[in-house]
């Protein structure tokens, strides 16, 4: 479904990609783990569109879309649920909702908010407060449902449980696979490694800009290497 080829992006003459190569298959739930400052938010928006790339090539769906502008991005069904959750505050948690399906028409944004409203229910409990009054646990959730309104094809989650209790952090990760269950493709980017690997058919770790292992998620979660520097162990 994706394949990035020799990827690099750069921030001014600072350069944070350095030629990432990775590919997600359809169906597939794959896992980019790596240390603060090694790109991987930077890969994301560059996959998403937000951020230029200045190097390489990025194919979804046998198309090139290295120079598709953001939103053309979102209409062929590549949607980000970023870091921070980002949600607007002000607005009620519905509109929250019903802004992530802006390229959808109106029968399928009803839909959309069913489906929202049946996967996480507390948001429709909650549905016309501010998103602002919500716990750091239900904003990542809205997040969540706020990029399936779009009916993403591949979804881009950048470090979904940053700041959450480990009990949420369960909650979160069983997400995830019930939305690959269901059939949508995740490249999932976590700081939490165990947590993301644990759930991960493939994983690629970063260093400063580039891959420097990838291989089935278990088999990353046994790796010496990867125990050492990410894991704790």
């Amino acid at each position: 479904m994706l394949e990035i080829s020799a990827l690099e992006s750069r921030y001014g003459r600072i350069q944070a990609l350095h030629g990432v190569s990775i590919r997600v298959g359809q169906g597939e739930l794959v896992a980019l783990v790596g240390a603060n400052g090694a790109g991987k938010t930077t890969l994301l928006r560059t996959i998403s569109g937000v951020q230029p790339a200045s190097g390489g090539k990025v194919m979804f769906e046998g198309a090139d879309i290295t120079r598709l502008p953001a939103s053309e991005r979102v209409r062929r069904g590549i949607v980000q649920v970023p870091e921070g959750r980002q949600v607007f505050g002000p607005l009620a948690v519905e509109d929250n909702l019903l802004l992530g399906g802006y390229t959808r028409n109106d029968r399928e944004r009803r839909e959309g908010l069913e489906r929202a409203y049946a996967m996480f229910s507390i948001l429709k409990e909650k549905r016309l407060q501010p998103a602002g009054t919500l716990s750091g646990g239900q904003q990542q959730m809205l997040a969540i449902g706020r990029a399936m309104m779009a009916r993403p094809r591949l979804l881009l989650l950048d470090e979904p449980s940053m700041g959450l209790a480990p009990l949420l952090v369960g909650e979160i990760m069983d997400t995830i696979v019930a939305l690959k269950g269901s059939g949508t493709t995740v490249l999932l980017v976590e700081q939490n490694a165990s947590a993301a690997l644990a759930i991960a058919d493939r994983g690629y770790v970063l260093e400063t800009g580039a891959v420097v292992l990838e291989d089935t998620g278990q088999a990353l979660l046994a790796n010496d290497n990867v125990k050492a520097a990410y894991l704790g162990v």
